[in-house]
């Protein structure tokens, strides 16, 4: 069962957000099951998604609706909707199971080309700058990059995450995902986070954007809720593990604390 959290950016312990969410179609998951002690060349994902809303592959599953973006459900999953305090507006939707997590964002692209190669070189330099390392290699979405993150050890010592950065360049929009956890080195662990990366729907909207505009999600079951109604009675929290910028010249990576 699913549970489904809101989770404001730079705050810590999310509460649980009450909602009547639609039971999800369990079609995904089955052919999630059936693949998972399967060898790791097994995970490579060909013919999938992610899906353009006017895709016909779209409408094979049922998926919740997060505004922007349309998500398969997955046994034991756990969805995050986290929150940039400075907007109030939802920011991205993390999706964890196994202790594993997947962090989505929908951007607005060009017409006329994709933003993935360009904003992927961005993150490198940036994992670099601040004194990480990025390789950029071949993944089952096409390019990504396998970085290891500058953080903070439990003994107060430097040390590194590794985190994958998945991104797909779709019919003017761009989804970038961000895998932490066991599943960014073990490729065993990262199967059913590429078929939860590879069933998404973005949902673009029609209106003109410029370039890297991050499109809006909503909580789930609450399209015109608005994320500060009870933002109140949340508690403080401690900073989420990744923070991005949302692409205005690059992603910007804070230190885990």
């Amino acid at each position: 069962m699913a549970i489904f959290r809101r989770r404001p950016q730079g705050d810590s312990e999310p509460t649980t957000v009450d909602e009547e969410v639609a039971s999800l179609d369990d079609e995904l998951a089955s052919d999630t099951a059936s693949t998972q002690d399967e060898p790791a060349s097994a995970a490579v994902v060909t013919g999938r998604g992610p899906w353009d809303v006017d895709d016909d592959a779209a409408t094979t599953l049922s998926r919740l609706d997060l505004g922007a973006l349309r998500l398969p459900g997955v046994p034991g999953m756990e969805l995050r909707m986290e929150i940039d305090k400075a907007t109030n507006a939802v920011s991205a939707a993390a999706v964890t199971i196994d202790g594993s997590t997947l962090q989505l964002q929908a951007y607005a692209a060009p017409r006329s080309e994709g933003i993935w190669d360009e904003i992927r070189e961005e993150i490198q330099q940036s994992v670099v700058a601040q004194g990480g390392s990025a390789d950029d290699l071949p993944g089952p979405f096409g390019r990504e990059l396998l970085a290891r993150l500058p953080a903070r050890t439990p003994e107060g010592r430097t040390g590194h995450r590794p985190a994958r950065f998945l991104g797909f360049d779709g019919p003017r929009w761009f989804l970038r995902g961000v895998i932490t956890g066991r599943a960014a080195v073990e490729p065993g662990a990262a199967q059913v986070l590429e078929r939860v990366f590879g069933e998404v729907v973005v949902v673009r909207g029609t209106e003109a954007r410029p370039p890297r505009d991050l499109l809006a999600l909503t909580l789930p079951g609450r399209p015109d809720a608005a994320p500060a109604e009870d933002a109140a009675q949340e508690q403080d929290a401690p900073a989420p593990e990744l923070e991005f910028d949302p692409l205005t010249r690059g992603p910007e990576i804070t230190e885990t604390r």
